[in-house]
């Protein structure tokens, strides 16, 4: 495998992994229309570095830190969906002016990317999809040349990912000054109430 497929596959991969919509692409969505596209990107950055993150453990065969994280997995779960639900409540609970004026504050893009990285972290399990996808391709870090191709997979991973999120937050930015604040309002109460919901399934995935 030479440099360019590797790249080209670990984009398409990590595009994939990004593009299915479930509470952090709400996350971003909701972000990017409340407090702009930088918001909904910074989000979207921090769901792609902690896929990065995992898809370097996999590709590399850091077999102790895998076990060791699917191990926490009970503990990790507990965690993030105590974080969905309080995330949910926040954002049900927030008005659009209220967040507008937060927004401008310094730290609101290092919060935002935070979360989401902490959130996607959060699930250990994606060790596995990594390990079977790079499995499927022939990777392990069990010579140099493969060593190599892991990390071009891991490059391209974080590049398509955070290529989906950069698409997404400026395809909803665009649609953000026609958003009322009535209509805002709604969209918070609505997505407060999807990542409860998402936040109960994880801890009901517990019993």
């Amino acid at each position: 495998m030479d440099t360019l497929p590797a790249l080209l596959k670990g984009l398409i991969i990590g595009f994939s992994i990004a593009a299915p919509v479930g509470p952090i692409g709400l996350l971003c969505i909701r972000r990017t229309l409340a407090d702009g596209p930088a918001h909904g990107f910074a989000s979207g950055l921090g769901a792609a570095s902690a896929d990065a993150v995992y898809g370097a453990i996999a590709g590399f065969g850091v077999a102790l830190v895998t076990d060791a994280l699917l191990g926490a997995q009970v503990a990790l779960k507990l965690v993030g969906g105590l974080m969905l639900l309080w995330l949910g409540w926040s954002t049900l609970r927030a008005r659009p002016a209220e967040r507008a004026a937060e927004a401008r504050g310094g730290g609101g893009l290092a919060g935002a990317y935070a979360s989401t990285f902490a959130l996607t972290l959060a699930n250990p399990a994606t060790i596995l999809s990594f390990a079977a996808v790079f499995g499927g391709l022939g990777v392990s870090a069990g010579d140099g040349s493969s060593t190599g191709v892991a990390a071009l997979l891991v490059a391209g991973v974080f590049t398509g990912s955070a290529m989906w999120w950069l698409g997404l937050s400026a395809s909803v930015g665009a649609f953000r000054r026609r958003v009322t604040p009535a209509a805002m309002l709604w969209i918070n109460r609505v997505s407060g109430a999807v990542l409860g919901v998402f936040g109960i399934a994880a801890l009901a995935s517990l019993l």
